[in-house]
């Protein structure tokens, strides 16, 4: 069997799906309260701009894949309206049901499916707006999925990907200190779980880089790619449009 990333450690494919999953098994009930102390609350604006760049129009279909506890399906929920359609999914069904009790708890209800982003159980050319925030790095044959993205998009069809990246050199040591020694304490305090942050740090560090996203994209089918540096490129939004 072909090997795979897990953080910095080398794993069998198939193990690396199952791994994956213990981690937001293990994170969601306490995902976003991490999520706002992690970041300070910058997680907040990157999703809104994601949102802005994404520009969804009433009436618009939009399938939002890893979208865990809901974020960016209830921004654009609230953008399509009734006439539109958000179709909220993720691999991990605790991360799943985190999010679809948050969206009903505030009265918004959605379609909601587990599903795999490398096989998605939609037809080609059904979406104008494909999203996938912070999940990209967790999959296992990232070409794969971001080319069952494309096929899912209607011409003209943008994807955004919002994930964290490379930041700028001269932050690097100091992003890196706090990466490895303040993230893991963090997890131990509040959701009572090291290891997951540990792999969440060395997980950033194991994904592509701005550049090399960007031609993955490209490869993929998307003609167009730009890229948007976010806090130093702590994240970038990668924004692809289907020719």
């Amino acid at each position: 069997m072909a090997s795979t990333h897990f953080g910095f450690k080398t794993v069998d494919e198939g193990e690396k799906a199952q791994r994956v999953r213990g981690v937001f098994d293990s994170v969601a009930p306490r995902y976003d309260v991490m999520n706002d102390l992690m970041s300070a609350g910058l997680h907040r604006l990157w999703k809104r701009y994601t949102i802005t760049v994404a520009n969804p129009q009433a009436g618009d279909q939009v399938l939002d894949i890893a979208g865990g506890t809901g974020d960016l399906s209830l921004a654009f929920a609230r953008k399509v309206g009734p006439t539109g359609r958000v179709v909220h999914t993720d691999i991990n069904e605790a991360m799943l049901r985190e999010g679809r009790a948050r969206l009903l708890d505030l009265g918004v209800v959605l379609p909601t499916m587990v599903c795999d982003a490398e096989k998605l159980p939609f037809a080609s050319d059904s979406f104008d707006i494909v999203s996938v925030a912070f999940g990209l790095r967790n999959m296992t044959h990232k070409e794969l999925a971001l080319a069952e993205m494309h096929r899912t998009l209607k011409p003209g069809g943008k994807l955004l990907v919002l994930e964290f990246s490379r930041v700028a050199k001269p932050l690097e040591k100091a992003y890196d200190w706090y990466s490895f020694n303040v993230l893991p304490k963090l997890g131990r305090l509040v959701a009572g779980d090291e290891a997951s942050y540990r792999y969440l740090a060395e997980s950033i560090r194991m994904h592509p880089g701005q550049e090399e996203l960007r031609q993955m994209m490209r490869g993929a089918g998307f003609g167009h790619v730009d890229v948007h540096n976010l806090s130093a490129g702590v994240v970038a939004l990668h924004v692809g449009i289907k020719c």
